[in-house]
């Protein structure tokens, strides 16, 4: 069955000149059929970088909206609309308003884990990987706003030396990650290592070796000197991990650590968006302009 949906999707991707992008924490049957897999802003760039014209986004809303302002004059389909991300709604443009107009002459940065409406109204993204250079080329002068994940804002502010004013944005996901379930999975395998995502609570970072973002994860991986590999980031990446680094164990820390919205994200959903182009995000172009500014910055730096 599967592989009879996976040779129509191959065949309608041809005839629609399309690209399949799916994030790092996709069920592994996606990941398996998507043209490339990894972070978020990692494929968008790739997609840009295509004469494809369409992108079906196997991740979330976010995602797909930031592939839309790489990529304005591409048709960008979410494979299903109800796919969206906690964190990123844990702030509007109007709240992001509000917190601004409280501190005056405050640079902004945003998180790429945002809506397009509120990265239009940021100086500069970042990423995961890219957080702590991104805050420290920031204007010591003026006062900085990091938004939307709190977690990954104070991994930016201990590592970079900057204050920062931190939203109380959180992944839910990496919230079900906690230094106990570490400490009792290095008992249980003595002399592995520890990684785990920068969203994570700062006493997790503290207890990991590591803290990296899902593109860092699979780096760390492949130069991984150790057989067994504990792992704090949503299980999805697992999949990838395995199949790139045969011969080498990987642990969750967490087996539950699962993001509902990601795994929305069926082959039967991917087919269907293929079939009727369904599902188009489209950005307001005055909004994607502003959100392209504020990537472009990060990427300058």
């Amino acid at each position: 069955m599967t592989s009879g949906i996976a040779g129509r999707i191959a065949r309608l991707k041809k005839e629609r000149q399309a690209l399949i992008l799916a994030h790092n924490y996709q069920r592994g049957e996606v990941q398996d059929i998507a043209d490339f897999v990894g972070d978020s802003l990692e494929l968008s760039r790739q997609a840009a970088g295509t004469d494809a014209k369409v992108i079906v986004f196997c991740g979330v809303h976010f995602m797909a909206e930031t592939a839309k302002i790489l990529s304005p004059a591409k048709a960008v389909l979410l494979p299903d609309l109800d796919a969206g991300c906690p964190m990123a709604d844990m702030i509007t443009a109007e709240q992001l308003a509000a917190e601004k107009a409280k501190h005056p002459g405050a640079q902004v940065v945003c998180y790429v884990n945002s809506s397009a409406a509120v990265k239009a109204l940021c100086d500069v993204c970042c990423t995961s990987a890219n957080a702590v250079k991104v805050v420290r080329a920031m204007d010591p002068a003026r006062p900085i706003i990091f938004v939307p994940d709190q977690y990954l804002g104070h991994y930016a502010q201990v590592n970079s030396g900057r204050d920062l004013i931190l939203w109380p944005g959180f992944c839910p996901t990496h919230m079900k990650i906690t230094v106990e379930q570490i400490q009792a999975l290095k008992a249980q395998y003595p002399g592995a290592e520890v990684v785990v995502h920068p969203e994570c609570r700062p006493d997790v970072v503290a207890a990991a070796d590591q803290a990296l973002s899902t593109g860092g994860i699979l780096r760390y991986a492949r130069s991984y000197q150790g057989q067994v590999l504990i792992v704090g980031t949503e299980t999805g990446i697992l999949h990838r991990l395995a199949k790139e680094n045969p011969g080498k164990t990987f642990i969750p820390v967490n087996e539950k650590a699962v993001c509902p919205n990601m795994k929305r994200i069926t082959l039967e959903k991917v087919l269907a968006s293929l079939e009727h182009l369904q599902h188009p995000i489209e950005v307001p172009e005055d909004v994607r302009l502003k959100a392209l500014g504020a990537v472009e910055r990060m990427l300058a730096l």
